[in-house]
């Protein structure tokens, strides 16, 4: 008896707690009503097609678009190593390449564009400056995939952005906690709700 008593006030007590708990959620939700329809207005007006364009056009345009006005020296960053790169392994390579002409053109007799060579290639050898040559062009080219690379980055940094504005992150996330009677077995226990309201209503119990 003392048992069945005590679950009883327990059951009660629960179940008033729902109650208040629905009826203060109510009450907020009533108050900052004019304020939600303002803030999802203005997330539908937030295409992230246009932030997408945006980025595409010019680096860091849809970071602005986004109002992540931080993220643009950010973006302009990333896409300045490979631009950087690109134009100092193009340097060297323009360089080995000259040097290993000239070099092949003394070997077949005409030594006229060996002064011409850079002073600190000057005691390379022909195979030397091949293989320098090769990689400084191998590198010049990676420089162009990692600039097609960075500028997709910040393109999708900016559609991915965009879209996360659009999720409604407003306190509707609601709770309760439920008793429960099974009928087969005649046993007792409580249900708590998870309910996540928005464009579309979810509910997950847990038992």
């Amino acid at each position: 008896m003392l048992t069945r008593s005590i679950f009883c006030l327990l059951l009660f007590f629960f179940l008033m707690n729902g109650s208040l708990f629905s009826q203060n959620q109510g009450a907020e939700v009533l108050d900052s009503a004019q304020t939600i329809g303002k803030v999802k207005d203005s997330v539908r007006k937030h295409d992230p097609r246009i932030a997408t364009r945006r980025s595409a056009i010019l680096p860091g345009w849809g970071q602005a678009y986004n109002k992540q006005y931080w993220k643009i020296p950010l973006a302009y960053g990333i896409i300045a190593i490979p631009v950087g790169t690109f134009i100092y392994n193009n340097n060297v390579y323009k360089k080995m390449k000259f040097a290993y002409e000239a070099r092949y053109k003394e070997a077949q007799g005409d030594p006229s564009d060996v002064p011409l060579i850079d002073p600190q290639l000057e005691g390379l050898s022909i195979d030397n400056l091949i293989n320098y040559r090769n990689a400084y062009r191998r590198d010049r080219d990676y420089s162009v995939l990692f600039f097609l690379l960075a500028w997709g980055f910040q393109v999708l940094d900016a559609t991915v952005f965009a879209h996360l504005k659009q999720f409604d992150v407003s306190n509707n996330l609601s709770m309760q906690m439920r008793p429960q009677l099974d009928p087969i077995t005649r046993n007792t226990g409580f249900t708590l709700s998870f309910q996540l309201k928005g464009k579309s209503n979810r509910t997950a119990e847990a038992r």
